[in-house]
C-alpha cells in the first residue's frame, strides 16, 4: 500500500478503516455527508440546500418546493410495546409533538402489544382511511423474538426506501449509540399511496429519526407519492 493511502487510513476512525484506498475515500465521504446532515435541524423543513456548498439538482429543488406548497400531512402514530401504557409511554407523545410542531396533524394514536398479525391488521385499517397520509410505528424493530413490527409492515409495502434506514442507522452510530446502531431494522416505504415508517421505540431514536431524516423530507415524500 502506498504511503499516502496508509496515512489516509490512519486518520480515519477504526470503524471505517479498510485495505483499499478507494473504499476508504468512499467511507470518509459518506461520513462527511452524514456529519453535514446531522448539523441540520428539522426547522429548515428540507430547504433547497441541505449541505453547505452543495447545490441541489433543479428537479429536486422544484419537487421540494411543490411539496412545501402541498397540504399538511395527516399522520397516524402507533406505539408497539408489551410493557408500556398510555401513561408511561414517551415515544408516541414525542412523535405527536414533533409532527404538530412542524405543522402537521395527528389523526390517530394507538398503543398495541407486540403481535405481528394484530399490528398488520391495524396498519391495513389505517391505510384504508381517507384522513391518513403517513403511518408511523414506534417499537418492535429490534432482534428479540417479540420484535415483529418489521415483519408486520414489510409485506404491505409496495416500494421500500432503503435510504431511510441507512441514513438513520448512520446518524444513530454517529450521534447516539455507536455500533449498536446495527441492531435496529428501522424502515420506510410506500403502501397504497401513503408513507409507512417503522422506528425503534426509544424516544431518543424517535426524535433523531423525525428531526434529522423524516420531517425535513416529509412533504417532498408525500408530493412524490401523489404524483
Amino acid at each position: 500500500m502506498s504511503k499516502p493511502a496508509a496515512e489516509s487510513i490512519h486518520r480515519l476512525p477504526s470503524i471505517v478503516r479498510c485495505d483499499v484506498a478507494g473504499s476508504v475515500a468512499s467511507a470518509a465521504s459518506a461520513i462527511a455527508v452524514a456529519g453535514a446532515l446531522s448539523a441540520r435541524g428539522a426547522g429548515d423543513g428540507g430547504g433547497d440546500q441541505y449541505i453547505s456548498g452543495m447545490t441541489l439538482p433543479a428537479g429536486t429543488t422544484e419537487h421540494r418546493a411543490a411539496g412545501a406548497a402541498g397540504r399538511t400531512a395527516r399522520a397516524a402514530v402507533t406505539v408497539v410495546s408489551d410493557k408500556r401504557t398510555l401513561t408511561t409511554d414517551e415515544s408516541g407523545p414525542l412523535a405527536r409533538r414533533l409532527l404538530e410542531t412542524a405543522g402537521h396533524v395527528v389523526t390517530d394514536f394507538a398503543l398495541l402489544p407486540n403481535d405481528e398479525l394484530g399490528t398488520r391488521a391495524h396498519v391495513v385499517a389505517l391505510l384504508d382511511r381517507d384522513d391518513v397520509d403517513l403511518v408511523i410505528l414506534c417499537g418492535g424493530t429490534g432482534l428479540s423474538a417479540k420484535d415483529r413490527t418489521v415483519e408486520a409492515v414489510r409485506p404491505l409495502l409496495e416500494k421500500e426506501l432503503p435510504g431511510f434506514g441507512e441514513l438513520f442507522r448512520l446518524l444513530s452510530f454517529q450521534e447516539q449509540v455507536g455500533t449498536a446502531a446495527i441492531l435496529t431494522r428501522a424502515l420506510a416505504g410506500s403502501a397504497r399511496g401513503k408513507l409507512v415508517v417503522s422506528l425503534p421505540g426509544s424516544s431518543a431514536a424517535v426524535e433523531l429519526a423525525l428531526t434529522k431524516v423524516l420531517l425535513p423530507e416529509l412533504q417532498h415524500l408525500l408530493h412524490e407519492l401523489r404524483r
